[in-house]
């Protein structure tokens, strides 16, 4: 393998400069998103109060996460005949 002399990186004013606003533009709209998903978080978390509060809807905690992921489990098919098929006794 060749060796050779290392390389030397110099830092210039025009790099930190563009480093501190890059830097200050994706924390400007992390604040934003945090403050975005805390607005629907509240939202959502008066919503659920409210139809806890009138009594409308209580599921389990296994429904609300497959509501949330948009998961609906279809019922097996039940009887001994279903299980013939697959020879499970």
């Amino acid at each position: 393998m060749l060796r050779r002399k290392p390389t030397r990186l110099e830092l210039k004013l025009d790099d930190i400069e563009e480093f501190e606003s890059i830097r200050k533009d994706l924390e400007s709209r992390k604040k934003q998103r945090e403050e975005a998903e805390a607005a629907a978080a509240g939202e959502e978390a008066a919503a659920a109060a409210a139809a806890m509060a009138l009594g409308a809807d209580h599921k389990s905690r296994e429904q609300m996460i497959n509501d949330r992921i948009g998961y609906k489990p279809q019922p097996k098919a039940g009887g001994r005949a279903a299980h013939f098929g697959t020879f499970e006794f």
